[in-house]
């Protein structure tokens, strides 16, 4: 039951073009306690979900930027209930540091800055990541990484900014908290940090430029793209390569049971990442039906820097990116199933490789 008097939600949804928030729209939309979405991108609303009837019905779809001062209003007007906040310009911008920082950094600071001031808003689902973590020489596959460990710096910018934002979050809740002395925040806060995210949707329905596409020959767009492909015949693995990955699904469901649910505490964060053996080298090579070539985290160093300046960027092999392909950071993501009894659908691999998912039917 919300503030208004009934069961029906308002939603607040940055990135509502992304592959998250698309998600959520999708999903959210059909729900009957849902009664509206706002959402808000810097490009417009995806195709797939565009001509859907409850998507016209419900979906309010606003064309700006976090940063920009455009929507405020129009989505006070709305009242919303639960603002979702999963906008970010992931891939670095070849020299457009000052720019992305303020995508990035200042657009958030936005976002918290009018949760917590609207006085409809009840709850604020942030998007970080684990990457944040750092991916260092010391790390092992073994030793898994849990909250209270916190985060580290790193030469990383998406990892760096994302651990910036997290210490704004945290730092405007505080602030918000003392405000409002004992009656503390009248806004919950749950901070998700995913792993790689995958599925049938991010494997087929928008191929981009990432790691899993370019280990799998789907890079077919460009001269850059195949070039890349060709490079990649064999799948190079350095001695600790690993990696963990979360189905599509387990991540919109985490959402959903965080937005239409009681908050167990004020502020919290969550490792979102299934239980189970991490994807090795070998893993992902016979995933995608190639051999394995063993090489040293300095040939990645190399390769990574060549292909980020020499391509201007088109590659996202940016500073400091070599250490993530290098160095593993494996996290415990137990904490959601302790504290909300969230039981994770597939584990890292079966993410990884399988076709199945709300999703599938689009393959």
């Amino acid at each position: 039951m919300n503030q208004k008097g009934n069961s029906a939600q308002t939603i607040f949804i940055t990135g509502g073009a992304g592959y998250v928030g698309a998600m959520l729209i999708d999903l959210f939309s059909k729900r009957p306690d849902v009664a509206k979405i706002i959402a808000l991108d810097k490009v417009g609303i995806p195709d797939f979900i565009k001509d859907m009837p409850e998507v016209k019905q419900k979906v309010t779809f606003i064309l700006a930027n976090t940063c920009d001062t455009t929507w405020q209003e129009q989505v006070a007007a709305a009242k919303p209930d639960v603002v979702i906040h999963t906008a970010w310009q992931i891939r670095e911008m070849y020299g457009k540091k000052p720019l992305q920082w303020k995508w990035n950094i200042d657009g958030s600071d936005n976002i918290f800055d009018f949760a917590f001031s609207t006085p409809s808003v009840k709850k604020l689902i942030h998007f970080s990541t684990v990457a944040s973590y750092g991916a260092y020489p010391d790390n092992t596959i073994e030793h898994h990484f849990t909250e209270a460990e916190g985060f580290r710096k790193t030469d990383y910018l998406y990892a760096e900014e994302k651990r910036i934002c997290e210490e704004h979050l945290a730092l405007k809740f505080e602030a918000e908290h003392t405000k409002n002395g004992a009656k503390g925040s009248s806004v919950k806060v749950a901070v998700i940090r995913p792993a790689a995210i995958t599925g049938p949707r991010g494997r087929y329905m928008r191929i981009r430029f990432g790691l899993q596409a370019a280990l799998s020959g789907q890079l077919k767009e460009s001269f850059v793209h195949r070039i890349i492909s060709l490079m990649v015949s064999f799948v190079p693995v350095t001695p600790k390569w690993s990696r963990q990955f979360i189905h599509e699904d387990d991540i919109a469901d985490i959402v959903t049971q965080f937005a239409f649910n009681d908050l167990k505490n004020p502020y919290d964060a969550f490792n979102a990442c299934p239980p189970g053996p991490v994807v090795l080298g070998k893993d992902m090579a016979a995933a995608v039906n190639k051999r394995t070539l063993k090489v040293k985290p300095w040939m990645i160093r190399i390769v990574f820097f060549f292909a980020w300046n020499l391509t201007r960027g088109r590659v996202p092999t940016s500073k400091g990116g070599w250490k993530s392909y290098s160095y593993p950071i494996i996290v415990d993501g137990t904490k959601l199933t302790k504290l909300y009894g969230y039981q994770y659908k597939w584990q890292s691999k079966d993410a990884f490789v399988k076709k199945e998912g709300r999703y599938a039917k689009y393959i």
